[in-house]
């Protein structure tokens, strides 16, 4: 046992869904791997590991990623959160494209600029009709003239992000938003931008809408590169990827014994053995991104049989009924997450239970547990 918990990285399966992903591609597009988040849960330092040289950009959030993304690639690197003022400088230094996103930011960028003796590249955000980070397009105009007062900023491309396509079959917000990005588009190149990269979609963009729209020249895949699906509809729809997920979490029993029946089982009293009973000590909790909602409603995998969890989830342990299992020992293997013998415990089931997304089951997971690179688990294709 190297280590008592961890989180282990199947690199094939990350590559297999890369390449599957890549196939719904217009050709020549550009694929930036999203690997904010801590690569969603799964770990930057790995993920980029197993994926460098085989995507044209690296996606982060911030600064403090970006220094991390660079301890281990210096693959071209997309900055599409905030970054500080006084951050922006350090940014262009390690050689990110980063967002840009109203003209308070110009400045910054400009400073940068004079900082490093040449231009900076940015990535204009439009806000078309999502209402988050952006420039709304009625103020592209004045933008625009503001940005010509600062020769050291030069724009690389515009983007935009979809609001709801993977959650629906009815497309006409998506489509109401592709047409507001377009015309956006079309006053930048009026305005003599032109060459400019253009995305506009995600996972769930690119199986739902890009395929058929050809005009983007970058594609950011994130949740589908970890073997995730954006939603039910979409997984529906697309089956035939065979996306597989990336990630197993993997601990071992701290402890086997036998309470007797009407015995409690962790804080609160919230579960009482209504007779003799096997339980195993988990030593997990939500400090490691292990909900407290699984409480007396979740299940691990121990010998490859389910074992549910039985009184509340702690901050560092939680309790399995071993029933099950009866020849399970100390130190045997628990999977939390991923495939144990025939079965699986996925993050859309951890998600549906605990009242979430499986984007954030994984992405919650402490950075902590340590993250380990395989390459054994995929089956044949």
């Amino acid at each position: 046992m190297t280590h008592l918990s961890e989180i282990q990285i199947d690199s094939q399966a990350l590559r297999h869904n890369l390449t599957a992903l890549t196939n719904l591609c217009q050709t020549g597009v550009k694929r930036a791997a999203v690997v904010k988040g801590n690569a969603y849960g799964h770990g930057l330092p790995e993920v980029v590991a197993a994926l460098e040289g085989q995507v044209d950009y690296f996606q982060v959030d911030d600064v403090a990623e970006l220094v991390e993304l660079r301890k281990v690639s210096q693959t071209p690197a997309l900055v599409l959160g905030f970054v500080p003022a006084s951050r922006v400088e350090d940014a262009y230094r390690l050689g990110a494209e980063l967002a840009l996103y109203d003209a308070e930011r110009l400045p910054a960028f400009q400073r940068a600029s004079e900082q490093l003796g040449r231009p900076v590249l940015a990535h204009l955000k439009i806000d078309a009709l999502l209402g988050r980070q952006g420039i709304v397009p009625g103020r592209l105009g004045e933008f625009i003239q503001e940005l010509g007062k600062y020769p050291g900023v030069q724009l690389a491309g515009a983007y935009s992000h979809f609001a709801n396509i993977e959650d629906t079959t009815d497309l006409t917000h998506a489509q109401e938003q592709a047409e507001c990005f377009t015309r956006a588009m079309q006053e930048l190149a009026g305005a003599g931008f032109t060459n400019l990269e253009r995305h506009e979609s995600a996972t769930s963009g690119l199986m739902a809408y890009e395929p058929s729209r050809p005009g983007n020249t970058i594609v950011r895949i994130g949740v589908g590169l970890y073997g995730l699906y954006p939603s039910n509809a979409l997984e529906r729809s697309h089956r035939q990827l065979a996306l597989k997920p990336v990630m197993k979490w993997v601990t071992h029993l701290a402890q086997v014994k036998t309470l007797p029946a009407k015995h409690p089982v962790g804080y609160g009293l919230t579960y009482i053995t209504s007779q003799e009973t096997r339980v195993g000590i988990v030593p997990q909790g939500y400090s490691d991104g292990y909900d407290r909602g699984l409480s007396n409603s979740g299940d691990v995998l121990v010998r490859g049989k389910r074992c549910p969890v039985i009184g509340r989830v702690a901050m560092n342990m939680f309790a399995v009924d071993l029933s099950a299992v009866p020849e399970s020992q100390s130190e045997d293997e628990v999977v939390l997450l991923g495939t144990q013998g025939e079965d699986c415990i996925t993050a859309e089931e951890i998600a549906q239970r605990i009242g979430t997304i499986n984007y954030e089951v994984v992405t919650r997971i402490s950075p902590l547990l340590p993250r380990v690179r395989q390459s054994t688990r995929v089956n044949e294709e």
